[in-house]
């Protein structure tokens, strides 16, 4: 079995593309939640709240040819790609074109605008208004098509689209096609754009903050005073490698992944089911051959939903049988959908070697009917760490647990 590092990490989130931009932000407890005053002509929806991406144009030197096919989800797939190959070193490197690169790469789903287009088309009984292009700005594998084919791509494609998990397990499945053999480098990670549509499904469910007027208050992960999540947007991909071909090469390993776990619940398609999520967790650590002592901290899903919160911790605390530091990065980036678990890894692989680990913000008095954790809270906490689990839960009772180690 080979053994899978990762040698590149980039993104486009709303607190910056780079570390230098928002290692800052999160040590200065800035969120990027803002109040959507866009919204205001959807009177039926509660939530005027979301976490944008405030800055983010097309690259000059990108072919118009090529962003034809891409709405924003694949725009922002295709730049936190570019961003990570030219952190690993392999921007323009023949190995992209040689069979032996990868891509496994997810969202929610692609680009709403062409979809609106489609249905206003179907609406008046035309059909002049639908192009091949919108399908492709739509359909729900565009960021990865996008991606291998804007990288000139010749191996495998693994498209993910599983909503809160479709990132995680791209990540997940990219460590075993390397673990396997059957790849040497795989572009990794996953995408979602900040809609009316996103916000007002969740709306629905009676899962979003309604925290209108303090978007600084909100979400605030596993705290009594939650009242739900904040979605957001953004891009994140990890180059993954074949350990041997990194060291080769002289490129910089940020961590190795060492395990992977995925399953379902099998009970029902919106509330997660502890047990489940808790043997998701032990999949991770025994495909890492390691033992739950071994974890250093645990990177939380952590929505700020009651159902989802209360289950996740009582999960995390089955496993580790100890009060573990465990943080939720969404209290800064929101919930970011089919981004958020490349995103969270990305940061958590920066704060692991800083062995400086973010609090979660707004998190004041931990819920008492959420598991004894210890809950990183109000500063960030300096951790001799060197491992940690980075977990992610999906609608569909679809879960993952991945495991990194960084080096000392």
């Amino acid at each position: 079995m080979h053994r899978v590092v990762v040698t590149g990490m980039g993104g486009v989130t709303p607190l910056g593309d780079s570390w230098e931009a928002i290692g800052p932000a999160m040590e200065a407890g800035r969120s990027g939640v803002k109040t959507m005053t866009a919204w205001d002509q959807y009177p039926e929806i509660q939530t005027r709240l979301g976490v944008p991406i405030e800055h983010f144009d097309v690259p000059e030197h990108y072919p118009r040819k090529m962003v034809r096919s891409m709405g924003r989800v694949a725009l922002l797939g295709v730049r936190a790609t570019e961003l990570a190959l030219a952190d690993a070193g392999l921007l323009g490197d023949p190995i992209l074109r040689s069979g032996h690169t990868g891509v496994a790469y997810g969202s929610s789903f692609g680009s709403v605008e062409p979809m609106v287009a489609l249905g206003k088309s179907l609406a008046v009984g035309r059909i002049s208004g639908i192009g091949a292009t919108g399908y492709i700005q739509a359909m729900s594998h565009t960021a990865a098509v996008n991606i291998g084919v804007f990288f000139g791509l010749t191996g495998r494609v693994i498209p993910t689209s599983t909503a809160c998990t479709s990132s995680s397990q791209a990540i997940g499945y990219a460590y075993e096609t390397i673990q396997q053999g059957r790849q040497t480098v795989m572009i990794a990670g996953g995408c979602d754009e900040l809609t009316i549509y996103t916000a007002a499904v969740f709306d629905t469910l009676y899962a979003t903050s309604l925290k209108n007027d303090t978007p600084e208050a909100t979400p605030r992960p596993f705290d009594t005073d939650r009242d739900g999540l904040v979605v957001g947007e953004g891009g994140c991909t990890l180059i993954l490698e074949d350990r041997d071909h990194a060291l080769a090469r002289g490129a910089r390993i940020y961590a190795e992944v060492l395990g992977f776990g995925t399953n379902s619940d099998g009970a029902h398609i919106t509330q997660p089911q502890k047990e489940t999520m808790a043997e998701t967790i032990r999949l991770a650590l025994r495909d890492a051959d390691l033992r739950p002592e071994e974890v250093d901290w645990v990177n939380a899903h952590g929505t700020a939903t009651e159902h989802g919160d209360i289950a996740e911790s009582h999960a995390t605390f089955e496993v580790f049988q100890r009060p573990i530091p465990i943080v939720s990065f969404k209290s800064y980036f929101g919930h970011p959908l089919g981004a958020c678990g490349s995103i969270e890894a990305w940061v958590g692989i920066h704060m692991t070697l800083a062995k400086r680990v973010a609090p979660t913000l707004n998190l004041v008095n931990p819920d008492p009917r959420c598991a004894e954790l210890d809950y990183i809270q109000t500063t960030p906490r300096h951790l001799d760490a060197t491992c940690f689990v980075s977990n992610n839960f999906a609608f569909g009772g679809i879960n993952t647990a991945l495991v990194f180690r960084c080096p000392a």
